[in-house]
């Protein structure tokens, strides 16, 4: 059988699989284990055994549960809490401010851990009741809390650069830096959009300027970011100074939030048991869909998959740019359905040797493929921030309340990313 028609078999069964409910790492791992077997027989299943044990020992991949661990334990303990207060103080007195602090605080938590779900819902729980007690429009406080929740799919350190820089090769630190413009200008945009909303239509915020705080109060309030502060210094700083690898920044950003929670007197076990619990759920669904990608990926790339793909893909006679735009296209499309996760791996290893071959860096590409999962978990019908967020939200806000909220944030995310397709330097100027 020729290799594009078994390609052709190999997307038609994964979709059959998924129709019928299989999980994808199920339905990857089942066509990989008979593709493989097809293919090259029993030594084909050696060799996918020998991809996922070489996958499981990958230095850097130990940097996702301590990363995830520390997300968890900033979620259980109340930084998060003294941070939104720390912000409020500065920023709360303006019109629209409570969104603004929103914003803020989820770049803030989002360079502090790289995680999303975890973010939300804890803007869900802290930002979100102070907005509509306050008297905020509905769909503008939803949206902001969402959008500013899933930052951390951008803003270093990223799970999603992490598994990135694993799969298609590149370096995990040039993958930060270059995420911090483009992560910082869609912050920016967010921000922007609120406040320009909220001047041109005052009825979608209260008026809060007689709620300044003195000079005094917000030095004062300041203290809730000292934590932060040390925590983002000491992890982005020791990568890009070069004194630390990812995973040792990662143990080091652990270690600090463990010591800042004893001597807040909150390192209870109840706490640490209940933040284990939620990294070993996270880590599971990472580590198992990496399972079922790489054994379908390997056997597709000893069949010769990506060279079919870059041979095909230039038979197409489009420009390169156009070449680029259609694969962000099927990102977008296939956001809508699958977690990042699953397209990263499945698709990294077949289209980064393309993009590579068009004359592209593969670290813009990265950064261009982490906009549109931004967009993905702001997209329906499987939004996963629309479910994170109704998990925690006032009954009275309907899953079609919260997905309509999305779109004026959705625009601004593919706005950001034309931007950054357009221009390059955008990511690569720091790197």
């Amino acid at each position: 059988m020729d290799i594009g028609t078994l390609s052709v078999i190999i997307v038609l069964s994964i979709l059959i699989l998924l129709a019928i409910g299989v999980p994808l790492v199920f339905s990857a791992g089942i066509v990989g284990v008979v593709l493989g077997y097809y293919m090259f027989g029993a030594p084909g299943l050696n060799l996918m055994m020998q991809r996922m044990y070489g996958f499981s020992i990958e230095y850097l991949l130990l940097s996702v549960p301590l990363f995830l661990f520390m997300a968890a334990l900033v979620e259980k303990s109340g930084i998060a809490r003294e941070i939104y207060d720390a912000i409020e103080a500065w920023l709360g007195g303006f019109r629209g401010g409570v969104l603004i602090v929103t914003a803020v605080m989820g770049t803030v938590m989002a360079a502090m851990s790289g995680i999303i779900g975890g973010e939300i819902v804890l803007l869900g729980l802290v930002a979100l009741p102070q907005m509509l007690r306050l008297g905020y429009d509905k769909r503008l406080a939803v949206g902001t809390t969402c959008a500013a929740g899933s930052l951390g799919t951008m803003l270093p350190p990223s799970i999603v650069l992490i598994i990135y820089g694993l799969v298609a090769g590149t370096s995990i630190s040039k993958l930060f830096i270059a995420a911090i413009i483009p992560g910082l200008i869609l912050a920016s945009c967010y921000i922007l959009y609120i406040t320009v909303s909220c001047h041109l239509r005052p009825e979608l915020a209260p008026d809060n300027t007689q709620h300044r705080l003195s000079f005094r109060d917000k030095i004062r309030a300041s203290k809730g970011l000292v934590a932060p502060v040390i925590l983002i210094t000491v992890i982005l700083g020791s990568i890009y100074g070069g004194v630390t690898s990812i995973t040792e920044a990662a143990t080091m950003g652990v270690l600090g939030i463990l010591l800042i929670m004893a001597l807040r007197r909150e390192l209870k076990w109840v706490k640490l048991k209940g933040a284990l619990e939620q990294t070993f759920l996270s880590l599971g669904v990472i580590v198992w869909v990496s399972f079922g990608a790489t054994m379908l990926t390997g056997i597709y790339n000893l069949a010769g998959g990506p060279s079919y793909i870059a041979l095909s893909i230039v038979d197409l006679g489009v420009s390169p740019i156009v070449t680029i735009m259609v694969m962000l296209l099927l990102f977008l499309v296939l956001g809508m359905f699958i977690d990042w996760i699953g397209i990263l791996l499945l698709a990294m290893p077949v289209l980064v040797p393309v993009v590579t071959q068009l004359g592209y860096d593969p670290i813009w590409f990265g950064i261009l493929f982490c906009l549109t999962m931004q967009t993905s978990y702001l997209s329906p019908p499987f939004g996963p921030a629309a479910f994170y967020l109704k998990s925690v939200a006032p009954p009275d806000i309907t899953i079609v309340e919260i997905f309509r909220s999305f779109l004026p944030f959705i625009m601004i995310q593919l706005v950001v990313l034309g931007l950054v397709l357009y221009f390059p330097q955008l990511a690569l100027v720091l790197t």
